[in-house]
């Protein structure tokens, strides 16, 4: 289990251990993991977190463009910028590079009546602290 806080948004999620386990063994190593999240550019009804030169170490496992709402992304870099994307609703993976494949490595299982509302949240109020971490 994990819990996500997206500003006063909370989100209960699953690791994809057995389809990405690379990418999950990395990021539990960052965990509690802070930042903040600002609306997607080309991505559609995502969220994004930029990471600039950020490296996991991780390479392409379980990648996908087209993620459904709540099935984030970590996308290693290479075409464009590292970073997580965070949809909450119709997505295609995308930068101003083109269409992108990242890996899906986390799942949200409680909250998705929320994502529409933190969406509009980040689109309209701007840059939100986000945090990763497993539940006490």
């Amino acid at each position: 289990m994990l819990r996500i806080t997206v500003g006063p948004f909370q989100f209960q999620a699953r690791f994809e251990d057995a389809a990405a386990p690379q990418t999950c063994a990395a990021f539990r190593q960052l965990l509690p993991y802070r930042q903040q999240i600002i609306h997607a550019r080309w991505s559609g009804e995502a969220c994004w977190i930029p990471l600039g030169d950020f490296q996991l170490g991780v390479a392409y496992e379980n990648h996908t463009s087209h993620p459904s709402r709540g099935d984030i992304l970590f996308y290693p870099g290479g075409i464009s910028e590292t970073e997580i994307l965070f949809p909450y609703g119709s997505a295609c993976f995308a930068s101003k590079m083109g269409q992108l494949a990242g890996n899906h490595f986390i799942t949200l299982i409680d909250g998705h009546d929320q994502l529409a509302a933190m969406g509009r949240m980040v689109l309209w109020q701007g840059a939100q602290p986000i945090q990763f971490e497993l539940p006490a």
